[in-house]
């Protein structure tokens, strides 16, 4: 190879400079109750009960105008059908998009753990005596 080939292929490409996000006008963002009340759901764990009685919980990630809701880690529950439908079965699903037509009812899951209580420090020493 020639030193001219190997001088050009060592030169650095031409960098282009990337649009300035000052250039484009900034969306203003939604302060309406309910949108503040989704955003404040936003990575909870959501417990959506259906119209053919299935019951999905997830971690609640986005949804769109029209009321489908994307929920990841998510599992079904369906109500046992010899029983009088106390005892549901579970079923891991994983990512999920429900469609808002079918949804009931939607609540923040009361049964798992509050992730703030989990990351606030113990106030005092515990001694092996008072774990048994």
């Amino acid at each position: 190879m020639s030193d001219e080939a190997s001088a050009s292929a060592e030169a650095e490409p031409e960098e282009t400079e990337p649009e300035l996000a000052e250039d484009k006008p900034q969306k203003p963002l939604n302060m309406s109750p309910g949108a503040v009340k989704l955003r404040s759901w936003l990575n909870k764990s959501l417990r959506i009960q259906m119209f053919d009685g299935r019951v999905l919980v997830g971690v609640f990630l986005c949804t769109d105008r029209d009321a489908n809701v994307i929920l990841g880690s998510c599992t079904e529950y369906l109500p046992a059908e010899d029983t009088d439908g106390t005892i549901e079965e579970p079923r891991m699903l994983g990512l999920v998009m429900v469609p808002g037509k079918h949804i009931q009812t939607v609540s923040i899951d009361q049964n798992q753990y509050n992730s703030e209580d989990l990351c606030t420090p113990l106030t005092k020493d515990i001694s092996p005596e008072d774990v048994t």
